[in-house]
């Protein structure tokens, strides 16, 4: 496990990478550059060297892997049928948002959000309904929950998206908060979209809690979304899982996937199988780098960036950079691939709350962060 070591992406399909100029330092989709587990690269080699691809489905012994990891990690007690399969986080929410909202009734997420949470309920002729989160005084990213219940009634919002770990903020929840959401949300027969996709990728020894394991009642109303795909640097092989344990909601969800949905990338379930069964030396290392990451960052908004300010990430490999103070006028996304030639993601991809911020991907080896940290200094000289 060697994260230091520089892979050029430029020769591959790599979006990522492929994105700009090759002069520019990419740090903005949320993949790492980093290679996968060996036994990732093993299962995949077997499986090709079968020979034949075609049409398939889950392979044996993956649900119980997937189940079994559940009830390790979280305690939570999850039958094989209430798994389902489906190509990405993405499609299955926007598989929930269509199949759950009738005309009239809306979608709520917090913001900053993830830019396809705000492009799902538009895409079903919704508008979306945006819950601003604040920094608290904790200096962390905070929900307004009178906001929240308030939204929901004034709006008839019908599916809640939350994003547990926060992508861009960082933010991980903690139980009373999820508890709050969960209140609300049984007050008002709002349905739980719970996007996990983050949620191996924890630091300081912080604890992810999917919100359906708290309670019967909560698991009946939720649809929680996770996959191997952050944790493993496998987002180009399109697997997910979608965990629904009430009947109903789950027949309901697969009504509304059908015929519209297939089932993942063959590879990519072979490759969830064995990251999920072989992979946790390698995540615990992984985990420890990007936590090193982090706390560089950290260490270099508080001297040499220090007009640049953040919320220090609990979760995820993503940092909200608040750049306001920096006073330029209009896209920091093109002053800084300008002026530092850093590729960033742009604050308004994720709501109008994001003027004045970047996203950034500490994913990557430690010589592109300190790499990034001087190029962002020299572009604050300039000013």
């Amino acid at each position: 496990m060697n994260f230091d070591k520089n892979i050029d992406r430029r020769q591959t399909e790599s979006l990522k990478w492929r994105r700009w100029d090759p002069d520019i330092l990419a740090m903005w989709v949320a993949d790492t550059d980093f290679e996968v587990p060996q036994e990732v690269m093993d299962a995949i080699h077997a499986r090709v060297d079968h020979g034949i691809l075609g049409y398939g489905f889950a392979p044996d012994g993956l649900t119980d892997v997937v189940t079994s990891r559940l009830a390790r990690l979280y305690d939570w007690q999850v039958r094989n049928e209430q798994v389902q399969y489906v190509p990405g986080i993405v499609t299955g929410f926007n598989v929930a948002v269509r199949g759950f909202c009738k005309p009239g009734e809306e979608v709520i997420y917090q913001v900053p959000a993830y830019p396809p949470f705000i492009r799902a309920p538009r895409g079903a002729g919704m508008q979306g309904v945006q819950n601003a989160m604040v920094l608290g005084k904790s200096g962390q990213y905070e929900v307004d929950f009178e906001l929240f219940e308030r939204q929901i009634i004034d709006n008839k919002v019908r599916v809640f998206i939350l994003c547990n770990p926060h992508n861009p903020t960082g933010r991980v929840y903690r139980r009373d908060e999820l508890e709050k959401f969960a209140e609300i949300c049984l007050r008002h027969d709002v349905i739980i979209v719970s996007d996990e996709i983050h949620c191996d990728i924890l630091y300081d020894d912080r604890k992810h809690i999917p919100i359906a394991s708290m309670s019967k009642e909560i698991s009946d109303v939720t649809i929680t979304l996770q996959a191997p795909s952050k944790t493993y640097n496998i987002a180009g092989l399109h697997t997910s899982v979608a965990i629904i344990q009430n009947e109903e909601l789950r027949q309901r969800y697969n009504a509304s996937k059908a015929g519209l949905v297939g089932t993942p990338c063959i590879l990519g379930m072979y490759a969830a199988k064995a990251a999920y069964e072989h992979g946790d030396a390698w995540l615990q290392a992984q985990l420890a780098y990007l936590q090193a990451n982090r706390d560089l960052i950290d260490e270099a908004l508080q001297t040499d960036l220090k007009p640049i300010k953040w919320a220090k990430p609990e979760a995820t490999f993503l940092a909200w950079l608040d750049c306001r103070d920096l006073g330029v006028e209009g896209s920091m996304q093109a002053f800084f691939l300008d002026r530092a030639k850093v590729g960033f993601n742009d604050g308004p991809e994720f709501g109008e709350v994001g003027q004045g911020f970047v996203r950034l991907n500490f994913g990557t080896t430690r010589a592109n962060i300190q790499m990034a940290i001087e190029k962002i200094k020299a572009a604050i000289e300039s000013l």
